[in-house]
């Protein structure tokens, strides 16, 4: 069996080429060669076949017998190769088909819907599926195409991307700080003076330290919050309507100096 290579693959471009403009400095034309470099090629395709292709004088080219027939057979494949090729540049630039997409919920609490629908009108073929969940599972077998996923990167052989950067910080409501003095060191919080709410880390199921970083010094302040709560809509609520002091992501909360 001839094994179909690269210079295979050339040589019937070439051939093509030639057939289509009549002459071989036409082909080297289209396909931006010298003619000797298309004289070349047809040489190495006529040896791997073991047969003439064309017939040349010094006025005209023409294909022999064995080179019609055999263009015959090869127009429809190369013709199948240029449309699949045409299908898959297609593909880049227009977006179709189903996405399914699994949210860490920290992320689906974020997400604007106004974003999300002009991406939508944006892509009028693609079907989209939202999944919200906080394990990050196995998304090849469970047939995920991407999972956006919050904290550290799991260890896997996953491609991984960092899409943000967000800060930890440390807030309260005005209603918590007007009944309670302010805390004027994060010492302030481990001295049974105030309410803190903590949030259970769903990797290991224990409450996320609370953490103060200044330049490279990071100070661990030990919580013993009444409410420990695992999902963080809850938590903004509880914050929110001033029952004590919490540690969130910068990019979901809107803070205030006092």
């Amino acid at each position: 069996m001839m094994n179909f290579d690269d210079r295979m693959l050339n040589g019937l471009s070439v051939l093509t080429a030639i057939v289509q403009s009549g002459n071989f400095a036409g082909a080297g034309k289209a396909l931006n060669m010298s003619q000797s470099g298309v004289s070349r090629s047809i040489a190495r395709l006529e040896a791997r076949l073991g047969t003439r292709l064309f017939d040349r004088t010094t006025r005209s080219v023409r294909l022999t017998e064995e080179g019609r027939r055999f263009y015959k057979q090869i127009g429809p494949l190369l013709s199948g190769l240029e449309e699949a090729a045409a299908t898959i540049t297609e593909g880049r630039t227009g977006v179709r088909g189903r996405l399914r997409v699994q949210m860490h919920p920290t992320f689906a609490d974020f997400l604007e819907g106004a974003r999300l629908k002009a991406f939508l009108e944006s892509h009028a073929e693609l079907e989209l599926e939202l999944v919200t969940r906080v394990q990050l599972g196995d998304l090849v077998s469970e047939g995920f195409d991407i999972g956006i996923h919050v904290g550290e990167a799991p260890v896997s052989s996953l491609i991984v991307r960092k899409l943000w950067d967000t800060r930890i910080v440390t807030v309260a409501s005005p209603s918590y700080l007007k009944r309670r003095k302010q805390p004027a060191t994060p010492q302030d919080l481990a001295k049974g003076g105030h309410i803190t709410i903590d949030y259970r880390d769903p990797e290991t199921g224990h409450p996320f330290g609370w953490e103060f970083h200044r330049g490279r010094r990071i100070v661990k302040i030990p919580t013993k919050g009444r409410v420990i709560v695992s999902d963080i809509m809850t938590l903004h609520r509880l914050c929110l309507a001033g029952y004590g002091i919490a540690q969130l992501m910068e990019i979901g909360v809107q803070c205030r100096v006092y």
